[in-house]
Order: C-alpha cells, then structure tokens, then sequence
C-alpha cells in the first residue's frame, strides 16, 4: 500500500495525548474510543491534502530510496482487556472429568490434563486407584486429591466389611525390583502413585509392626547400635529414648556394618555406617567418624526406605536381612539403588526404623497418637441413627463392680459400636461353628478361621509374618509337611520365627489335639487357639495377633 506524509498529524497527536492523561478517574474504555475517532478524523482531514507518496514496507519502514516516515497507528486496548477476561473467565473453570477413564494408564488422572487449561490451573477432581490384595486380586477406588494412606484404608475396611484395629496398611509393591514398604498414615496416596512405575502397585494388608516401636523402643534400638547411649555408659529410660528421637534440637545415631552393594557390581563390601539425620554416612577409615573420612550415601529428605524381597535370589545378598534406599524422583532403576544388608533381623529393623523417625520425626508419634480422619470423607462410617423409641434409652458402664451411666455422647456412641461388633462377631462364630459341627467333623471346623492358612509351606509361613510385621504373638497355623494328620503353629517372639507341631492324639474313641505330647488336651484347633489366647503355657508368649488374609 502507499502512504502519505502529514507534517500537521504530529503536532496534534501529542496535545490529544497530553490532554487525556491531564484528567484522572477517566474511564479506560471510552478513554480509547476517543482516541481510535480523534485518530480517524485527523486521518480523514489530513487525507484530503495532496502530498508525494512514498512506499512501504512491513511495520511501516520505508524503502530504501525513499524517506522513513512515521504514522499513527490504532491502540488495540480493547481488545487486550477481552482477551484478559475471557482469559480469566477460562481459568475459573473447573477441572473437565475425563469420560475415558479406562484409557488412562494406573499412574494417570480420571481428570483431564491441565495443559488445556491456562497455565496455574491446580489440579483437582477425583483419581482411580486400584489395590490389590494378597490372593492377586484387585478393587479400583475412586479417591478425592487429598485422601491419605490412612483414610483409604479405613475406606477398605468399610467396603471389605473388616475390623478397624488400627493395623491396616498401604503397601508400595514393585515386583520388578522386588522392593515394598508401608505408607505412612499422613502420605497422599495420589502423590506417591505419581512417583511409581507401570508395572508398580499397591497392596492392603495388614502390619502390626507399624508403631511397635512406641510401645516398646528397646527391642528394636539396642543400646549397642544407639551412638548415644555408649557415650553416656547408662541405660537410656525408654521414654528419653524416644523423646531424642523425636526432639529436633537433640540427634542420635545409629552405628554399626553393613553390607553395600557396589554400584555396577555384583559384589559387597562391608562398611562402618553412621545414619544421622542429615543422611547415611559409611566411613572410610575404619570406624572414624571424622568429618574427612565420612562420605554420604543417601539423602533422607527426597528418598525413601524399602525392603527386598527377592535379596540373595535377585542381589545374591550374603544376608537375608536386605533392604535399600530408593530416591523418590529417579526412573525406578537398579542402578539408582543403594542396596544395603544388615547381619540380623533386629539390625535390619532398627535401621529401617531409626530412617522413618529421621525423616518425619513428631508426625508419626501424631499418627500414632491422634490419627487423622476426614469428617467429610469418612461421614458414611458414623453408627446408625436410632428410632424415636430408642431415644429414652440410657447408655450404660457395666464393666465395673457398680454400673454408671455414660454422660459424654462420644463415648456412649463408641460403646454402642463396639458393643454391636462384638455380638455380631460372637452370634457369626456360635452360627458357624453350630453347622461346622453338624456337617463336618470336628476335625475340619478351624477351615473358616482366619488364622489357619492351609497347606503352606514353612517358606511362605516365614514370608507372611515377615510382611504383616514381626511382633511377639503374631502367629498363623498350618498343615504339617512331615505329617499329614498333624499341624504346626508358626509364632513370632522377639523378632525371632518359631514352630511348635500339633499333634492329634486319641481317647476313648475320640480325637484330641496337643501342643505339650498330651498334658492339655482340646476337641479342635479353635479351643486350642482360645486357650493359647489367654494362658502362655510351653509357649514363649501367648497369642496375640492373628496372620490376617482379607480378600477385597
């Protein structure tokens, strides 16, 4: 196109300028309207004299051979100002759900991606989580964002319709590395299913052993692995141990060798290693704990600490007691791995412990004290409403000499529950055991209990203790390998395995079962458990803790 030189158009633009930012509190709208019909009359007026003409280029350069001239040009504001609030009117939308959500992969959101948003749009709505159990199989739930390991859970246990000990878990399983570990209570479970891999996944079992250290530190820090307690030549108090646990100003250490498995290597070198709460430190020199002479192995803050299942098989461990240390945003590689193996079961254990108190210190004793639950994720959980007739009723206490009526709501609320869980429990099992009886043997009636696992192997009895927590009194029965008529009572005491055989022996016509060759004699294997139960007698403890198989 062509142009044409107005020497006048520039000597007006500037006093129109100077004349609009003279007032204030002008409207920024019509402030540009003025503007774009002043410019169009000038346009117009100036349009109308006859000058030479010059031709343009891009951005209203002039040619080389002619003169470089400027122009007024139109201030586009308004249309800027559309584009902003049509841009914010976009990202006050909210999230889009996802109508596929079976195309997405198991690490992926049911909610469409935020890169058709505007950038800063948090991402919100509900995620598909599938959990598996022991036996393989699995159940797809549907969470909210901020739903944690403990509130799913619970969520679990409501839908699979089991008790809520406190003892459930979440379990990060990846069987390509062969590593798992528990979540903890306050862990969003979104989050961590964005850090796993495909072919990772998460399990619900149970674990006993998660806050077996408040109850009792002293099994799982012995004094010659706590730095602290050999500089003070005395026996540390259980409470004080915890409480420089858990204490930010003071830092105990966990000393003691381990194995390493060099990097690239299938070979391991045992190292003097200190764990702080900065890191894992092995040291160079012997057992020095200089500064020179320390080197750190890992970083407590961005990884965490799992077991390995498949140690000498995978490792070739000269242990079974191996776990490792895995960073939180690598590919999932062995290589990114610190494999480590202790020399014992309690070694393992203490310094698989003494990591989680590091790295979360006073939340957990919060998650162990005061667990948090959601009012509005769990409101499904609370006891049903009672009748109009039922309103005139008046909990009461009976478990003392003298009954009390329970004034606090909370607590008459929790009574009622418990009390309704309990007779349900005991009406199922008079139920059950009343046609086990009928129909089958006494032989046969322990098949429905949870504690018996059938024709497992000493192997895989070891394997469930070990996953559900080695606790004293966890225990499971089995069918004997050796004999068929007999069985085995697999019990955990002092972190240590034990099996004790089931003999049955017979009477007057009738079958009995003994753990002591014939000194206490039971009908069936539930008596035999109840007694066990309540009376110690050749056992190392009583039986506590039932090895618990739920499928969802």
């Amino acid at each position: 196109g062509k142009s044409q030189r107005y020497p006048e158009t520039f000597l007006c633009v500037p006093q129109l300028f100077e004349t609009k930012e003279a007032e204030d509190d002008v409207d920024l709208e019509a402030l540009v309207n003025d503007m774009n019909s002043s410019l169009e009359s000038l346009y117009s007026t100036c349009s109308s004299q006859q000058t030479e003409s010059t031709p343009l280029l891009h951005n209203g350069q002039t040619s080389q051979t002619g003169l470089r001239r400027s122009q007024p040009m139109h201030i586009l504001a308004v249309r800027r100002l559309q584009e902003e609030e049509q841009q914010l009117r976009t990202s006050s939308l909210p999230a889009i759900p996802n109508p596929f959500p079976e195309l997405c992969s198991p690490a992926s959101s049911p909610v469409l991606s935020p890169g058709s948003l505007p950038p800063g749009e948090p991402s919100t709505g509900n995620y598909i989580v599938k959990i598996f159990s022991e036996d393989g199989m699995g159940k797809v739930v549907e969470i909210p964002a901020d739903m944690t390991a403990r509130d799913l859970c619970q969520l679990l246990v409501y839908k699979s319709h089991c008790v809520d000990d406190n003892t459930w878990a979440l379990v990060e399983h990846h069987p390509l590395l062969g590593l798992e570990r528990c979540l903890e209570d306050h862990e969003l479970v979104v989050q961590v299913q964005a850090s796993m891999n495909s072919d990772s996944r998460f399990l619900f079992r149970k674990n006993y052993a998660k806050y077996e250290f408040f109850r009792n530190p002293l099994t799982f820090f012995p004094e010659h692995m706590v730095a602290w307690c050999q500089e003070t030549s005395r026996t540390i108090p259980p409470s004080q141990l915890l409480q420089n646990f858990l204490a930010t100003s003071s830092c105990p250490e966990i000393q003691g060798y381990l194995y390493v498995k060099e990097v690239g290597r299938k070979s391991w070198k045992k190292v003097y290693m200190f764990l702080r709460r900065s890191g894992l430190y092995c040291s160079t020199k012997g057992t020095s704990k200089e500064p020179r002479h320390l080197q750190l192995l890992a970083d407590l803050e961005d990884s965490n600490i799992f077991t390995v299942i498949t140690g000498k098989k995978q490792h070739g461990a000269p242990t079974d007691y191996e776990f490792c240390i895995k960073p939180n945003k690598g590919r999932g590689e062995l290589k990114e791995l610190r494999i480590l193996c202790a020399e014992d079961e309690q070694g393992r254990t203490c310094w698989m412990t003494a990591f989680r108190l590091f790295k979360y210190g006073i939340v957990l004793y919060q998650n162990y004290k005061i667990p948090q639950q959601r009012k509005t994720l769990l409101s499904h959980f609370s006891a049903p409403v009672r009748s109009v007739s039922e309103n005139s009723l008046v909990a009461m206490d009976f478990s003392g000499r003298i009954g009390r009526v329970i004034d606090n709501p909370v607590e008459a609320q929790s009574a009622a529950m418990e009390e309704g869980h309990a007779w349900r429990f005991i009406q199922y099992k008079n139920i059950l055991k009343y046609i086990l009886n009928v129909f089958f043997p006494s032989a046969v009636i322990h098949i429905a209990q949870l504690w018996f696992h059938g024709r497992i192997t000493r192997e895989e009895s070891h394997r469930i203790i070990h996953q559900q927590g080695q606790v004293d009194g966890l225990f499971l029965l089995r069918v004997s390998q050796s004999n068929p008529k007999a069985f085995v009572l697999t019990l955990c005491h002092h972190q240590k395995i034990k099996h004790f055989q089931i003999l049955p022996c017979e009477e007057d016509g009738q079958v009995f079962f003994s753990l002591d060759d014939g000194a206490t004699k039971f009908t069936d294997l539930i008596q035999l458990v109840e007694f066990y139960q309540l009376n110690r007698g050749v056992l190392p403890c009583k039986l506590k803790h039932p090895c618990t198989v739920v499928a969802l």
